[in-house]
């Protein structure tokens, strides 16, 4: 098992952009399998989470895995393509926060997005509800912007504890 350490909040990594992935061959494979061990090894450890972003593990690329209820897959070079005028509102968290807390933030209620497969083919997908608000914090991460940039009111914030015995 290959887990990365995870950079936390206020690692200055964590807010470079990241650059597409041009070939799928060499250490493109050995840094997929680094990112879905350690959000595996996420998900038992801190029993949360769905997603995680290359430049989580410092690994400087736009690349995402998913490990849902009903499919795990990874988005190479994602690109949204269009975003819905009707915003919702979520409680966002993050492996960079540790998961230690919660923040309350508006996203699109629906993405329409363009990426490669793992072989390098293009899909084009919609997502919709807490799908939707999952794919754009991971996108974000791409471009060196995190969940804490997009809190509007500092009194929207809940540490895991307080939002697990309110809301889950």
């Amino acid at each position: 098992m290959a887990v990365k350490e995870v950079l936390l909040l206020g690692n200055p990594k964590l807010r470079e952009k990241s650059s597409n992935i041009k070939s799928f061959i060499g250490e493109f494979e050995s840094n997929l399998k680094n990112l879905s061990d350690t959000l595996y090894y996420l998900q038992k450890e801190k029993q949360i989470g769905r997603a995680i972003a290359a430049p989580q593990i410092g690994w400087l690329k736009n690349v995402i895995f998913y490990n849902l209820p009903e499919r795990a897959f990874f988005m190479v070079n994602p690109k949204i393509l269009s975003k819905s005028e009707i915003m919702i509102s979520v409680w966002d968290s993050c492996f960079c926060f540790d998961v230690a807390f919660f923040i309350e933030i508006e996203r699109h209620k629906e993405v329409k997005i363009q990426y490669l497969d793992r072989e390098g083919n293009k899909k084009i997908e919609e997502f919709n509800d807490d799908l939707s608000e999952l794919v754009q914090h991971e996108i974000d991460h791409l471009n060196g912007i995190l969940a804490t940039d997009r809190l509007k009111d500092p009194r929207k914030i809940i540490m895991r504890k307080e939002w697990e015995r309110r809301f889950k």
